[in-house]
């Protein structure tokens, strides 16, 4: 699988899902969304961390730089991804969920095992990890339980380097989710399949969180730099 280095930050341009997945089980790697936004405004050790795993076009305005590369990348939402996983491991490979608000990760472990009958979750744990203490003993659990796969749902950097002190105890095939927990249980609605579909969901956010435009705003220089190939 190609990567090219947009602004700084390894990407990995797969042509399909299955393609991505694949290349992660074989490497045991980190899965890290990278997106417009972070690849015009993230810190040096923003993109270390990123250049360290695997990182994967999660948004549209990375496909697109991917592609002015020469690449023949696709959108892949990490909201999705984390599923594609179980819809297609589930049967044969083990999990462990880390994120969330309490009833957020109960809700979701209880909607995974209706959804797939069989599923092995090993165990999970909300994602308000407050001391040393905690972290070791998730990380010793992670340790003895070894997981095939671990999702992480905490935001970044945080749940990078959480995910990165797990691997160096436990090699396995881990995936930073963010909110992704929230969308999953409805607690936080997406755009509709029509926004998706047409790569708008960026500009479904913004009309349904005006306040989101201090963040987005950060499009406007992205695509004059993607036109004049400065990324």
């Amino acid at each position: 699988m190609q990567s090219y280095i947009i602004n700084g930050i390894k990407t990995f341009a797969p042509a399909t899902r299955e393609e991505l997945m694949d290349y992660a089980f074989q490497n045991q790697q980190i899965l890290v969304a990278v997106n417009a936004e972070k690849i015009l405004s993230l810190s040096t050790e923003g993109k270390d961390i990123i250049n360290r795993n695997l990182g994967y076009p999660d948004g549209i305005g990375a496909v697109w730089a991917l592609n002015r590369k020469g690449g023949n990348a696709l959108k892949i939402p990490g909201c999705e991804l984390w599923l594609d996983l179980i819809e297609k491991y589930y049967k044969d490979k083990t999990f462990y969920l880390v994120g969330g608000k309490e009833e957020v990760i109960d809700q979701t472990v209880a909607q995974l095992k209706e959804s797939y009958n069989g599923i092995q979750i090993l165990n999970y744990r909300n994602g308000y990890i407050e001391t040393d203490e905690e972290k070791e003993a998730l990380i010793a659990d992670i340790q003895t339980k070894k997981p095939d796969v671990v999702f992480v749902a905490m935001g970044s950097p945080k749940q990078e380097l959480l995910m990165e002190a797990m691997k160096e105890k436990h090699a396995a095939v881990y995936q930073g989710l963010g909110g992704s927990f929230d969308v999953f249980t409805g607690k936080v609605k997406r755009a509709p399949k029509w926004w998706v579909k047409w790569n708008l969901e960026w500009a479904y956010r913004l009309l349904s969180q005006p306040a989101r435009i201090k963040r987005q705003i950060i499009y406007v220089p992205f695509m004059v730099r993607l036109l004049l190939n400065k990324l």
